[in-house]
C-alpha cells in the first residue's frame, strides 16, 4: 500500500507540537554540576603502582597519544643462590588529550588494571600543549574514579577477591597459631615472696 502523501510532514509536526507543550529545562552549568551517567568517559586516570610498563596501551592506541618512558633496574636475588632479575621502572607516562578520541582501548587492553575512566571533564586549557597530562596529573585523576558497580545478585565472586580472601584467612590462622605457641612457651611468672614469709 502506498504511503499517504504528506504523512511524513504530519509526523514531524506532531513531534514539534509535543515539544512545544513541554516545559523547557535549562542546565545551570557551571553553577550546578550535571548528574553524569556512571560509565561517563571523562578523562583517564593512572594507578601507577599497577603499571608494569608492558606498553600494550601505547601500542594499541589508534591515535598514538600515549607516551611511555622507562628504564631497567636489577632486583637482587630473593633467596641465597638465586639469580638476579631485571624489571622495568616507569619514568614517564603521559596522555595527550588533544589527540585522544576516548575510545577506551588502552583501558580495555591493560592486563594489570592500571588505567581507569574518571567522570571528570573540566580540564580545558588555553594552550594545546597543556593538554598533555603527565603521570602526576593522571594520578590525581585516579582519585575521582568511582567505585565499581556492585555485582548482580547471585553472581559468582571474582576469582581475584576469592584468592585474596583465602590468603588473608590462611595468614590470620598462621598468626593465631604462632601467638598460641608463643603463649604456651612462656614460663609462668614468679609470684615472688608471699605475705608473712621472711
Amino acid at each position: 500500500m502506498a504511503p499517504i502523501p504528506g504523512s511524513g510532514l504530519a509526523k514531524g509536526l506532531a513531534v514539534t507540537l509535543r515539544t512545544l507543550t513541554k516545559k523547557t529545562v535549562t542546565a545551570q552549568y557551571p553553577d550546578v554540576q550535571p548528574e553524569l551517567p556512571p560509565r561517563t568517559r571523562g578523562v583517564i586516570g593512572l594507578f601507577e603502582e599497577n603499571c608494569t610498563v608492558c606498553m600494550l596501551c601505547a601500542r594499541e592506541c589508534p591515535d598514538w597519544c600515549i607516551y611511555i618512558d622507562s628504564h631497567k633496574e636489577t632486583v637482587p636475588a630473593a633467596t641465597p643462590g638465586g639469580r638476579e632479575r631485571s624489571r622495568n621502572v616507569l619514568d614517564r607516562f603521559a596522555i595527550d588529550f588533544s589527540l585522544c578520541m576516548y575510545c577506551g582501548i588502552c583501558i580495555e587492553v591493560c592486563p594489570f588494571d592500571a588505567l581507569f575512566w574518571s567522570p571528570e571533564f573540566e580540564y580545558a586549557e588555553t594552550d594545546i600543549h597543556e593538554l598533555t597530562h603527565e603521570r602526576d596529573k593522571l594520578r590525581e585523576w585516579m582519585w575521582t574514579v568511582p567505585a565499581p558497580p556492585a555485582l548482580d545478585e547471585g553472581a559468582e565472586e571474582p576469582k581475584e577477591i576469592a584468592a585474596a580472601r583465602k590468603a588473608a584467612e590462611k595468614r590470620a590462622a598462621e598468626q593465631a597459631q604462632a601467638a598460641e605457641q608463643a603463649a604456651a612457651q612462656e614460663p609462668a611468672p614468679d609470684p615472688g615472696p608471699q605475705e608473712g614469709q621472711s
